[in-house]
């Protein structure tokens, strides 16, 4: 079987290829590329992998004119920029010594011996410069199946590094079958291992959360997280309840990880997921935002079109009640609206203190009023 794409024919990748294999080494492009291309999903990163050594890459890739960075030497990668396309090209590896969270690596000349230290099959797939596919684990199968599994051993893939733990909900979220369900034996190394998730970096956890909930549908897997104790390691106090009614709500709209994140809610989450300050501040403000009475219009000027239809959606969502009729239209009016009194109306008969208070009280008799109150209205 073959794979083929623009990803695939780009001259920067095929000349760098063409470095490698012209200089007697193997040049593969490996996992999500591959994975991707075979069940017709876009594909963003493009890796390649080889049996030459980090120093024999870079002499290689200089001297055919290409920029390279030495991303991750230690470990057998470095960056290659080629056509303006940067490629992280990696040797072959198999594992010395893991501990759960960092794993000690030799180089190896035997794809087979890296396709195993990889964590799911449909991740240890690989592919020529001209498209032909090379399956060292059986992954291939999987793939086209949409089945999610470790490679070998489960609980001793989970063991190696505990981020796989949420890795397996994640991909299943993604790429799996959920008719057919998630992996059987994979679940419960998972629920065995579930208490090791807090030996993980927050970082690293909250990455991997935001991918799995901009997956399409990612209650099934969450749902599977809750079972095998794994969701109330991550997330205590989640509520997956409205998340089935707000991805009903979304067909028409892109996932958004803030907004499901919202509805499912959970205790300490900005720290537990190391959100931004700007994530933290919208996933406040549309918890806030679901227990209030303002009305939608308010809750447009408050939030903003975006964040305000959102606000809207989880309402329905966590009361199990259909959108009101014409709701969003009120949304965006309250997000075209401005607050018709401004300072200059007050002034100079209040300054400083005083008139900040005035403007705080006209503005909350307008919120009251759905944003109708005239400026005559308000400053009579």
């Amino acid at each position: 079987m073959k794979v083929s794409g623009g990803w695939l024919t780009e001259k920067g990748a095929q000349a760098l290829c063409a470095a490698l294999t012209g200089a007697g080494f193997q040049a593969l492009f490996v996992g999500g590329c591959v994975r991707n291309a075979l069940i017709g999903a876009p594909v963003a990163d493009v890796d390649i992998t080889t049996d030459a050594l980090p120093e024999t890459v870079t002499k290689l890739a200089e001297s055919a004119g290409f920029r390279v960075i030495p991303t991750g030497i230690d470990h057998g990668t470095v960056t290659v920029i080629a056509g303006g396309i940067p490629y992280e090209v990696t040797t072959f590896r198999r594992d010395v010594a893991t501990d759960g969270r960092h794993a000690t690596v030799a180089f190896t000349a035997d794809v087979a011996e890296d396709a195993a230290r990889r964590d799911l099959t449909m991740n240890a797939l690989y592919a020529r410069a001209d498209g032909t596919v090379i399956d060292p684990l059986g992954g291939l199968a999987d793939v086209l199946a949409r089945r999610v599994r470790f490679v070998g051993d489960a609980d001793e893939r989970i063991r190696e590094d505990y981020l796989r733990i949420l890795r397996l909900f994640r991909f299943h979220a993604q790429y799996g079958d959920p008719e057919a369900g998630i992996d059987a034996d994979g679940l419960a190394a998972c629920a065995v291992h579930a208490d090791r998730i807090s030996t993980l970096s927050r970082e690293r956890v909250g990455a991997e959360i935001r991918k799995l909930l901009s997956a399409y549908d990612p209650a099934p897997a969450l749902a599977a997280m809750a079972r095998s104790g794994v969701l109330a390691r991550v997330l205590p106090g989640a509520d997956l309840q409205p998340l089935g009614p707000l991805v009903n709500y979304e067909l028409d709209a892109d996932p958004d990880w803030i907004r499901r994140l919202a509805a499912i809610g959970g205790e300490d989450v900005a720290d537990r997921l190391r959100l931004s300050r700007a994530e933290a501040r919208d996933f406040a403000a549309l918890r806030e935002a679901i227990g209030s009475l303002e009305p939608p219009a308010v809750l447009g000027w408050r939030l903003g079109l975006y964040r305000g239809s959102d606000a809207v959606i989880l309402r329905a969502s966590v009361l199990g009640q259909p959108m009101p009729v014409g709701v969003m239209e009120e949304v965006q009016r309250g997000a075209q609206a401005q607050f018709p009194v401004t300072a200059a109306d007050l002034m100079p008969a209040l300054q400083g203190p005083a008139l900040g208070a005035r403007l705080k009280e006209l503005e909350s008799r307008w919120l009251a009023s759905d944003l109708t109150l005239t400026r005559a209205e308000l400053l009579a």
